[in-house]
């Protein structure tokens, strides 16, 4: 049996489960790790606090090992979303991001900027729906600091080329929000300065357990503005409040649960041991199975068929998209659907079955949504008046 093959197995989520980008239920070692946690803490026992309290060091340990850097370099979050507000509230100049990237990056930039006055947002242009390598260095300007993008596009699955874009920006910051990577990518994080994530979603790992990584690089250009007590050097029962800690503890406003700390060591534990390329090649394995499907019933794939992880967005006919949501349902299959985008999203342990009520699904719905109206124009050309393009010169009088 390979390492891969128990990973596979630990699957137990709802078998019609294919929303793994919008929330990732829990594994079975992630909740069971997470009870003894908290029967350690309920005992009370000075032994058991420590223990528990040691799930700090552990996950930080395991973030680095999986971006290959130093666990100095790593500070544990809530969430994502506040890795990234850490990041962007310490920079000065100006931020290169997409207009069409998840809140979390525009709207900490925004405040940022209106907050403080010394970070100015410049987007791309609203028709440039990924975010390349060429489009960035297009856009690229003098007074341009840092670029921030999402590995992994959370509306259509577009999976960034993080070196080609390094390549691109040369010294610039490149900060990445890597929620919907984390667990199912296997990519060179060593091209970007700022790394953050979050294991609610495809590491099955649960909310809180968010992480950020400050390369050295970047800890010298992003100043630690929402440092809290937890990022200070001191002890309780100063009078001064000391200046911020060394390493990317600075990046830190309050004390990390110990128990959403086990929860990410647990699901990088996971991954690590199942082996991350190995994961990453089964999850797009995955996805492209979504688009065969997909292609089978006629409906338009939207996300780019070489660069994916796992998510599969759909663009249907406005029309019919209501039929093949409906299907969806009948068939016991969880998907998100927005606006007129249907997001499917299956994980390497999803069955094989699943695709396969994807595909009866589907079917489903083309028969029941009627084809487009034909109008027989014949009629109307048999009561059409000829019309002389070329009329005679009119005779002179």
């Amino acid at each position: 049996m390979s390492h891969l093959e128990p990973y596979l197995e630990s699957f137990d989520a709802d078998p019609g489960y294919l929303n793994w980008a919008s929330f990732g239920p829990l594994s079975p070692a992630v909740r069971s790790d997470a009870q003894a946690d908290a029967e350690l803490l309920g005992a009370g026992r000075t032994s058991g606090i420590d223990l528990v309290w040691g799930r700090l060091g552990e996950a930080r340990a395991l973030v680095a090992e999986m971006l290959g850097a130093s666990a100095d370099d790593v500070t544990l979050q809530p969430s994502t979303t506040q890795g990234l507000m850490h990041a962007l509230f310490g920079l000065s100049g100006a931020v290169l991001l997409s207009p069409h990237e998840f809140p979390s990056i525009p709207v900490a930039a925004r405040r940022a900027a209106d907050a403080l006055g010394r970070l100015e947002v410049r987007e791309l242009a609203a028709a440039v729906d990924t975010v390349t390598a060429d489009a960035v260095r297009e856009a690229l300007t003098d007074d341009v600091t840092a670029v921030a993008v999402s590995l992994v596009d959370y509306r259509t699955g577009y999976l960034a080329d993080l070196p080609a874009i390094r390549e691109a920006i040369g010294d610039r910051l490149l900060i990445v929000d890597a929620v919907q990577a984390v667990g199912v990518v296997d990519v060179d994080w060593a091209a970007a300065d700022v790394v953050c994530g979050n294991g609610y979603k495809w590491l099955r790992a649960g909310r809180g357990t968010g992480f950020a990584w400050f390369s050295p690089r970047a800890r010298e250009r992003i100043e630690p503005v929402l440092s809290g007590y937890a990022g200070m050097v001191g002890e309780l029962g100063d009078l001064e409040v000391g200046p911020p800690r060394p390493g990317a503890d600075a990046y830190a406003i309050s004390p990390v649960d110990p128990v959403n700390a086990g929860r990410l060591a647990v699901a990088l534990r996971e991954v690590r041991d199942a082996g991350a390329a190995q994961v990453a090649a089964r999850v797009a394995d995955q996805a492209a199975r979504v688009m065969a499907a997909a292609d089978a019933a006629g409906i338009p794939v939207l996300t780019d068929r070489t660069r994916h992880a796992g998510i599969v967005a759909l663009a249907p006919e406005a029309r019919h998209t209501g039929a093949i949501a409906a299907a969806l349902i009948n068939n016991g299959l969880t998907v998100t659907v927005r606006g007129d985008l249907i997001r499917i999203a299956a994980h390497a342990g999803t069955p094989t079955d699943t695709v396969r009520r994807l595909s009866d699904a589907f079917a489903e719905a083309a028969a029941i949504t009627p084809p487009p109206a034909v109008v027989d124009l014949a009629p109307l050309d048999a009561m059409a008046m000829p019309i002389d393009l070329d009329p005679p010169a009119r005779a002179e009088s």
